[in-house]
């Protein structure tokens, strides 16, 4: 009988999966991990640094709704990925990281880089373990996917020593799991479902927030018709962006607080009561209004302020269901009035925008990036998130088409997660546009992974929005104490000649008339790009049209 290795048996358990890519760093605890991915027709993508190779995993699970791989080396290795693991945790999204380890034969003779990675990861993962016998494999990388993907889904660990690695078993032996998880939606409970349907009949002014479990549960088609139907507006964040269009008459942006604060029945769709939504706290919320929730996790209904009525299961199911029970029930929506005085609010507020859209001015205004930015991309281009200041202009002006076409860290708030991202984003959807969008800051963490980039032929193009700070910080203790310390970068590194040195295309820009130009050079060079844009350091967004003294302390 023929000898296969552990790496082929995981290969083979990553196959029957329909893994297509996994993302890496190599190291020798888990070389042969590689070889069994490679002869089994999965590609292998390794990045300068493991955090950005497990933001790519999650970054694969945010653009396919598919569980991504990240497989790193032992001690260091493992310790790489914390924070990105920690931010598809917070996230909920469903990810694997096989990290290498010593043998378990040596385990507590202090092997190199031996360290107990399974008690690491299983604070911030759904389930974290060790395999110990190489035919056991497969059964293990069975496991670590549906526990990733089951119920509210959420990064998985699983360690895989050298030894284990590397042993050999008979081919016969091999077991590889089949039917070991289910896509079955969990359907609401009826009584509940009804009793939001007649909380939406009795009202005249209905108003939605949507967020990311319409993504995990590809619930945007029922969205759409649902806002359709009771003919309210709609504010989508985190990976709710792109589920209805930006041009959708429904879809508001700056109106939100005016409309919660004046609705007489909200309802949140896969969206937690966190710091996006002020805790739930009256200053956003009418305190006479129904408050309801549709979420994937129990755990998050009522959490921070009063739910009147929380529904629990699949969120595409359970809007089907609410549908279905409003035709029902005879339901007429309560016309367009009250959807146009939120819309008429939307678009006042968003009047004094437009001469900062349209700024002339050097340095270069943030929101005229923007503008042009939003006014070159095509319709179905993704747009990843990584920094502070930089990227709250992005998600005020450009519009998100469809689902899963903006990408952000979430709730965690992590910055570095951009270059992990673009790369699943660019591999899933090869032949469109991908654009990074990134801080100063933010690109010092992960920036070196774009020479990745042009190893991998990824046309991705990032932005730096220049400003030489950490100006989500800079600008706000500059105005309340007049000081910023330990918050100054230099607008004079030159971001554009570090992508020249990797091979890719890098353009430096410092007039706001040749923004345009620059993009079309960019995205026209075929290859991965990188945009340096010298902004005003004295413009954040919470100081957007005005400026702040600065007094720089280092």
């Amino acid at each position: 009988m023929a000898e296969i290795s552990g790496g082929e048996a995981f290969g083979r358990a990553l196959k029957q999966e329909g893994v297509e890519y996994v993302f890496t760093l190599n190291g020798g605890h888990i070389y042969t991990l590689y070889e069994g991915c490679e002869d089994n027709g999965i590609k292998v993508i390794d990045f300068r640094h493991e955090q950005a190779a497990a933001h790519a995993a999650e970054g694969w699970a945010k653009v396919t709704g598919k569980p991504g791989v990240a497989i790193v080396t032992a001690g260091p290795g493992v310790t790489g990925t914390i924070t990105a693991v920690a931010n598809a945790y917070q996230a909920n999204s469903p990810m694997i990281v096989i990290g290498g380890n010593s043998a378990v034969r040596e385990r507590l003779m202090s092997s190199l880089q031996e360290f107990d990675g399974v008690a690491l990861m299983s604070s911030i993962t759904k389930w974290s373990q060790q395999a110990q016998e190489t035919k056991r494999i497969p059964d293990f990388v069975a496991t670590a996917f549906r526990q990733a993907t089951s119920g509210k889904p959420g990064p998985v660990y699983l360690e895989i020593p050298t030894d284990i690695v590397n042993g050999r078993i008979d081919e016969d032996d091999l077991v590889l799991p089949t039917g070991y998880r289910t896509e079955a939606r969990v359907y609401p409970d009826p009584e509940y479902v009804r009793k939001i349907a007649e909380a939406l009949k009795n009202s005249k002014h209905p108003a939605i927030v949507a967020g990311s479990d319409i993504w995990w549960s590809q619930a945007w088609d029922e969205l759409r018709e649902f806002v359709e139907m009771i003919d309210a507006p709609v504010f989508l964040n985190s990976m709710g962006r792109g589920s209805i269009p930006s041009d959708h008459p429904n879809l508001g942006s700056t109106g939100r607080r005016y409309a919660l604060v004046n609705s007489d029945a909200i309802l949140l769709i896969g969206t937690p009561v966190d710091f996006r939504l002020s805790f739930g706290r009256d200053v956003l919320f009418n305190k006479d209004a129904t408050i309801m929730q549709m979420m994937m996790d129990a755990e998050e209904v009522g959490k921070n302020r009063h739910i009147d009525i929380g529904v629990v299961g699949d969120v595409k199911a359970t809007l089907q269901m609410t549908m279905d029970e409003l035709r029902a029930m005879g339901y007429r929506s309560p016309g367009r009035e009250w959807l146009e005085e939120v819309m008429t609010e939307d678009r006042a507020l968003k009047e004094p925008d437009q001469e900062m859209l349209n700024s002339t001015q050097t340095p270069i205004h943030p929101m005229r990036l923007m503008k042009e930015l939003r006014d070159f991309l095509d319709y179905d281009a993704t747009v990843v998130g990584d920094g502070g200041d930089t990227v709250t202009f992005a998600a005020r002006v450009l519009g998100i088409n469809r689902p899963g076409h903006w990408l952000d860290p979430g709730q965690f708030g992590c910055l570095g997660p951009g270059t992990g991202f673009a790369a699943a984003a660019q591999l899933a959807r090869p032949g469109k546009q991908v654009c990074i969008v990134f801080g100063d800051g933010a690109f010092g963490l992960n920036g070196m992974d774009m020479e990745t980039f042009v190893r991998f032929n990824l046309p991705v193009v990032g932005i730096v929005g220049n400003n030489g700070a950490w100006n989500q910080t800079t600008q706000g203790v500059i105005r309340r104490t007049g000081r910023a310390i330990g918050t100054w970068l230099s607008q004079e590194t030159r971001y554009d000649q570090i992508m020249e040195g990797f091979g890719g295309y890098g353009e430096r820009v410092e007039d706001p008339e040749q923004i345009r130009p620059a993009l079309e050079r960019a995205f026209g060079s075929g290859k991965a790009a990188l945009l340096d844009v010298v902004l005003d350091q004295d413009v954040s967004y919470g100081n957007m049209g005005g400026r702040s003294r600065q007094v720089r302390q280092y």
